[in-house]
């Protein structure tokens, strides 16, 4: 008995030693990782932290930087008819395009997950050479296409004995010209992201909802989007980030125009901080939407984080 009572002291110590040296190496291990994502993290302190403080800090400025206002700017702000105006443009123009990239790219990705091997990396090649491209040397291309002096859309539009459409010359249609130029730019991004998901969803899953009788339908409502979930919203969070923050296209296809009607928060801002030399104002006009944004982030993360914890 006593020498059973020893070994289990010593059994007993051995553990709690071995323990010990664990959770010594585990927080080891935790302080190199951290001492390695040192750099990063003094990149990311001086390119998008200390830009956005003092972005905070110069909205709270008058238009001398001499003098504290508080929340005039964003006052005066709500106030102007154009600035009500951009709100919507901008609000529109990033609802509608992330919604129908998210369509199309989910399209895409379905359909490409059909081919066979070979020809996929054909066409992820191809797919992927809008969102390789600059956007402002597309954009560009673009101006071209759409200009109505030598409009190429145009001239096919006339083949068939159609009037031609003033893309840029009246509001509505630059409007829709923006939109289909950002959706052809950031379409690829949602087909790749779409597309990995789609190879992660085990096959066991669609087989076993064929044996049960589902329709293609009722295997994409109830195995294919259910797996997607959390990929979808990163991916749409994402884009609903940059698109409310796009400037290229917005800048090169119409400068704002006609009559401001198409400026987004990115544009606004250069042109109200920049060409009209207000910058604490042009600043107030790009942190705008950074609470909003905020919360939606917040909102879709943390849905995010309680998706992964019932599934573990």
């Amino acid at each position: 008995m006593a020498l059973d009572a020893t070994e289990g002291r010593l059994a007993a110590a051995y553990a709690r030693g071995s323990g010990n040296t664990l959770q010594r190496f585990a927080r080891r291990r935790s302080t190199i990782a951290f001492i390695m994502t040192l750099p990063l993290i003094a990149v990311i302190g001086g390119l998008v932290a200390w830009p956005a403080f003092y972005a905070m800090y110069l909205a709270t400025l008058n238009r001398r930087m001499t003098s504290f206002i508080g929340l005039e700017n964003f006052a005066i702000l709500l106030d102007s008819e154009t600035f009500r105006m951009v709100i919507w443009q901008s609000c529109f123009f990033a609802i509608t395009a992330v919604l129908l990239k998210a369509l199309i790219g989910f399209w895409l990705a379905h359909m490409l997950h059909h081919i066979p091997t070979k020809g996929q990396r054909k066409w992820r090649g191809m797919l992927l050479v809008p969102w390789v491209i600059p956007p402002a040397l597309s954009t560009l291309g673009w101006w071209w296409m759409f200009e109505p002096s030598y409009s190429s859309i145009n001239w096919l539009i006339n083949v068939f004995g159609l009037p031609g459409v003033p893309w840029l010359g009246e509001p509505w249609w630059a409007r829709i010209s923006i939109i289909i130029v950002n959706v052809w730019y950031g379409a690829p991004f949602f087909m790749i992201m779409y597309l990995a998901a789609l190879k992660s969803v085990p096959e066991q899953l669609y087989e076993a909802a064929a044996i049960d009788g589902a329709t293609s339908w009722q295997r994409l409502r109830y195995v294919t989007l259910p797996m997607m979930r959390n990929i979808i919203s990163i991916t749409v969070l994402f884009s609903l980030i940059v698109t409310f923050a796009n400037y290229d296209i917005v800048r090169v296809l119409t400068n704002g125009g006609p009559r401001d009607l198409t400026h987004v928060f990115a544009s606004y801002a250069f042109q109200v901080g920049v060409l009209s030399g207000n910058i604490p104002r042009g600043a107030a006009v790009s942190l705008f939407m950074f609470p909003l944004l905020a919360v939606i982030a917040f909102f879709v993360l943390r849905g995010i984080n309680q998706r992964n914890k019932e599934e573990a």
